[in-house]
């Protein structure tokens, strides 16, 4: 909760005592706090839904007061009956809030602040064929996250903008828009074109899972960035809940029922493709977000050659250059990893590997971040699920020719290895989150990227890479 949210309802509770406690009733003009308690958090903060329960006993236990004060005395059943309504309704209004809070990521623990810039590219000679109309072009929306100058006093960047993604979430877990609207008020701890630090900074694609968004994984990029990493995040039409473009256009993400067989038909390809928008596809969706990135790769070129809003020219190290993605995201990193040579280091998280990338193999070093199949039974996932992820990751590993990292983390659910457990305390409740925590689940993560990229793209020494202790029931195995 944040801080005038706890004001609010402490007030709230302040004034439900002062009206039911006899001995305190001399002070019933304390009840008019709840009043300046409620504007207060408003105008400083910002109204909200799960605050509607509290916004209520700040109007109605001053009213209260009111009508004790300018009416004769009421019997002592209906000060009862007052008295029992205000305390449920307080019950509410402490509960909502805390299961539905407003994010505030802790502050970075690296070296550097961190800017931001969001870039809307379209990719002129690409067909866009997820989409209805035959001659519409590939478009992207991509955020840069940079390494800058810390600057505790500016405005935060929001954690997310478009209503979309809200809708998207909502419908991923089963529950009305309303229930994650908190996320539009909360912020991440990047400033918006902040003056990135001197030097050339080696360069991460992000790659978001299936009807995700590019901010889906904070916890990681602001790791990441802190210590001296660009992450690029893609937002990819069709594949992403929602993508919406500066002239107002959005996209929504496709249903799982058409999304899922074009993945399907990537991973393990069958004679009769599947058909969108009257057209077969033959290898389904993979290739296609793929190609997403290398077009990315490109325009980062470009970019720091000469970013049209002067920030990031000559700050891009695209030699040093790794990819990591979860999900659909992870897959389409172990596909683009196959094709693009420009990417040094490839990090995968918790997803199944394509049938031609696990014939073919990848060249460069990378590790996967997942669980074991009794975890993934207890989530709830079928058995043809568990085998495919299992067997095809271990595949792909045992095939490496070089440096291979295999992180098998306790009591993760799919979930963890996003903000998904940050969004509500709910999420683990409702098994979209595992037992192992968020903190301890996001630790352990970071620690493991952090290692993996230092190592393959700074250079740097990584103890956690070499059979030192790690985390307790962390099983980690390397190759090469």
């Amino acid at each position: 909760m944040r801080p005038f949210e706890i004001v609010l309802v402490a007030v709230d509770l302040l004034a439900l005592l002062v009206l039911a406690v006899p001995p305190l009733r001399r002070a019933r003009h304390v009840a008019s706090l709840a009043v300046l308690g409620a504007v207060a958090q408003v105008l400083l903060e910002g109204a909200r839904i799960p605050l509607v329960p509290a916004y209520a006993l700040a109007v109605a236990l001053p009213a209260g007061w009111l009508w004790r004060t300018l009416r004769p005395p009421v019997p002592a059943w209906a000060g009862r009956i007052g008295t029992t309504l205000g305390a449920m309704g307080l019950v509410p209004a402490v509960a909502l809030p805390m299961v539905l809070p407003v994010l505030r990521f802790p502050p970075p623990e690296g070296p550097h602040g961190i800017g931001t810039l969001t870039y809307h590219w379209k990719d002129a000679g690409r067909q866009e064929i997820l989409g209805p109309d035959p001659a519409a072009r590939r478009e992207l929306m991509v955020q840069i996250w940079y390494p800058a100058r810390p600057d505790p006093s500016a405005p935060r960047t929001p954690y997310v903008e478009d209503p979309g993604v809200i809708t998207a979430v909502a419908q991923l877990a089963g529950v009305p828009d309303a229930t994650f609207q908190h996320m539009r008020q909360s912020t991440s701890n990047a400033v918006t074109g902040a003056p990135a630090v001197p030097g050339r900074h080696p360069v991460l694609v992000f790659l978001e899972g299936a009807q995700g968004f590019r901010q889906m994984n904070m916890f990681q990029v602001e790791a990441l960035v802190s210590r001296g990493y660009a992450v690029v995040a893609i937002d990819q039409p069709y594949a992403a809940g929602s993508v919406r473009f500066p002239d107002g256009r959005s996209i929504a993400g496709l249903p799982r029922d058409r999304l899922m067989p074009l993945v399907d038909q990537s991973l393990k390809p069958a004679a009769t493709a599947p058909v969108l928008n009257g057209r077969p596809l033959a290898d389904g969706l993979i290739p296609h977000l793929a190609q997403d990135v290398t077009f990315t790769l490109d325009r980062l070129a470009e970019l720091d050659q000469a970013d049209p809003r002067g920030v990031l020219t000559g700050r891009l190290d695209l030699r040093r250059t790794g990819v990591f993605g979860i999900s659909l995201g992870g897959i389409v990193t172990a596909e683009v990893c196959a094709r693009e040579p420009r990417l040094r280091a490839c990090l995968i998280m918790d997803a199944p590997m394509p049938a031609g990338v696990v014939r073919d193999g990848i060249k460069q070093p990378a590790m996967w971040l997942t669980r074991e199949a009794a975890t993934m039974r207890r989530e709830g996932w079928d058995e043809a699920e568990v085998e495919r992820h299992q067997t095809t990751m271990r595949a792909l590993y045992d095939k490496l020719p070089g440096a291979g990292y295999f992180v098998l983390m306790p009591d993760t659910y799919h979930g963890d290895y996003t903000d998904a457990p940050l969004w509500s305390p709910l999420m683990r409740a409702a098994g979209l989150a595992g037992p192992i925590g968020a903190e301890r689940a996001h630790t352990i993560i970071n620690a493991y990227t952090l290692a993996f990229f230092d190592r393959h793209l700074k250079g740097a020494p990584a103890d956690l890479l070499d059979g030192e202790p790690g985390f307790p029931g962390v099983r980690f195995v390397s190759r090469g």
